[in-house]
């Protein structure tokens, strides 16, 4: 499956750099340095308005090879960092942002009629182009707002109302009741959940002694891609170009580099550990909060025990599916790994959180991931 954005992208570096003054009001993005803004509007990175949706100024938008799994919805990522102030580079963990930025990631599905019916290429030609993304045919759904303060990152969700004129803050979360439509023909009624503010931070804490929150898409391995938004330009290389990236580091050739995990040019193996890095390793790594199961999911890992390599849960209970092994090279079927990403049932699934239907291009991929595996258990 392709991402949102990639291949459609007609925007030169030249134009890239207008992106950063073309704006949707006279001055660019407010950033809130304390309190809880109630409206997306509030943050002023972007608006809707005769039938688009509109980045200000500032606002640089961007994409990763393989993003987090959320129920099929598209997604458009923003970044806004303080004039002159640029993210510094990390080539393991996310970058180090500046107090001051914002980065936000918007959620949306495509609509023909009154619901969403499922098929996600009606979004692949859907592109910001000189800071404009055309809203015929879709429905926004949330804005997930992180920013970064003195004291450290803030989470806020943003549900959009029916009007899509703005989101409201609900810290509290909310349900949307949405029927996705798979290929064949099954029509499946799901509940959309936007988590709580204390679940976005819950997630974003990736170090489970400090509890800190953090970013998570935007590591070098995930921008390390052809740019979508100015032609002929890795996206790290752009970054640096338009003053948000510093640090150490040459090129792009030099930093690491997930794979797109629905590209069937490259390797099931480099596919499948992407898949897992953006899915599952923000907990499953040797600080994350999921540090006591003993796996790491961090695509540096070898594999082995640390991966799930016929290791036994450590405290799996019902989550296990009645299988023993995380990973049994050969046998999908009998590994934990694929019944957790499969399954939806409460306390079983994993993620546990982010999604409510089950990825099934994903789980065939690490069915195949784990298929092709050579060893034993025994």
């Amino acid at each position: 499956m392709k991402t949102l954005f990639r291949h459609t992208a007609k925007i030169s570096l030249a134009l890239a750099a207008l992106l950063l003054a073309a704006c949707s009001e006279e001055t660019g993005p407010v950033f809130q340095a304390e309190g809880f803004p109630e409206h997306l509007s509030d943050w002023r990175v972007l608006s809707t308005h005769d039938g688009v949706l509109e980045l200000n100024k500032g606002v640089v938008p961007y994409d990763l090879a393989t993003p987090l799994f959320s129920d099929y919805a598209l997604k458009l990522r923003t970044v806004y960092l303080p004039k002159g102030e640029p993210a510094i580079y990390n080539a393991e963990d996310a970058f180090d942002f500046p107090v001051g930025t914002i980065i936000t990631k918007t959620f949306f599905f495509p609509q023909t009629s009154a619901e969403w019916d499922g098929n996600v290429s009606y979004g692949e030609e859907r592109t910001v182009h000189d800071g404009v993304m055309p809203l015929q045919g879709v429905r926004l759904i949330e804005t997930r707002v992180l920013a970064r303060r003195e004291d450290g990152w803030i989470a806020l969700p943003y549900v959009w109302n029916e009007d899509q004129t703005d989101a409201v803050l609900k810290r509290a979360g909310e349900v949307v009741p949405m029927t996705l439509h798979r290929p064949d023909g099954r029509a499946e009624a799901f509940p959309y959940l936007v988590p709580n503010a204390n679940q976005c931070a819950g997630c974003h804490a990736t170090n489970n002694t400090t509890r800190a929150i953090h970013p998570i898409g935007p590591k070098a391995r995930n921008l390390n891609k052809p740019s979508t938004f100015a032609a002929g330009m890795n996206q790290l290389d752009e970054w640096r170009l338009l003053g948000i990236l510093a640090g150490d580091f040459t090129n792009a050739a030099a930093a690491p580099k997930n794979a797109v995990w629905g590209d069937e040019t490259a390797s099931v193996d480099a596919r499948a550990r992407a898949y897992l890095d953006a899915n599952c390793s923000h907990c499953h790594s040797d600080v994350g909060p999921a540090d006591t199961s003993g796996l790491d999911l961090r695509p540096s890992v070898a594999l082995g025990p640390k991966l799930g390599f016929c290791k036994t849960p450590i405290a799996a209970g019902s989550g296990s599916g009645g299988r023993r092994f995380d990973i049994v090279p050969g046998e999908p079927d009998e590994s934990i790994t694929l019944f957790r990403i499969e399954t939806t049932a409460p306390g079983a699934m994993m993620p546990e959180l982010g999604r409510a239907v089950s990825h099934e291009e994903g789980v065939e991929l690490i069915r195949q991931w784990i298929d092709e595996m050579t060893g034993s258990c025994a």
